[in-house]
């Protein structure tokens, strides 16, 4: 009777061994999951600096002034187009149309003099042609 109360005893206490080593070992992953998800915020954290200091750079590239001046540029070739849009389609008065067909007519019927066709033939060099300078763009910085 006394060794099953021993052995009962040694049980019990092997037991509560086993579940303080259980709750040690939940408690450690725990740990681990929280570090893991403090490294993925400074991992975000980091990406957001380098992304606010490649911000910072391509706004000293580009001022709202030259934006709004461009994008006014651009509705002013727009509009532009437009209008030649609106010529080419055809949204001529009757007026103009025969006013352009009277020029024509006019056109055709005078007699132009035309110079002579040379009878010599064409030199065989071409002259090089130069190249187009363009103007150097802003640098633009990329992210790492």
């Amino acid at each position: 009777r006394r060794k099953a109360l021993l052995l009962l005893k040694k049980k019990r206490y092997q037991e509560q061994l086993l579940d303080r080593t259980e709750a040690q070992i939940s408690n450690l992953e725990r740990m681990v999951q929280d570090i893991e998800f403090t490294q993925i915020e400074m991992k975000v954290i980091e990406g957001l600096k380098i992304g606010n200091e490649c911000l910072n750079k391509m706004h000293q590239v580009m001022s709202i002034e030259e934006v709004e001046r461009i994008i006014g540029e651009t509705q002013d070739a727009v509009e532009y187009q437009r209008q030649i849009d609106e010529l080419l389609a055809g949204s001529l008065t009757e007026e103009d149309e025969d006013a352009i067909l009277e020029e024509l007519n006019t056109i055709t019927q005078e007699q132009l003099e035309l110079p002579e066709v040379p009878s010599e033939p064409f030199p065989e060099e071409i002259p090089e042609a130069t190249p187009i300078k363009n103007r150097p763009k802003p640098e633009l910085v990329a992210a790492s």
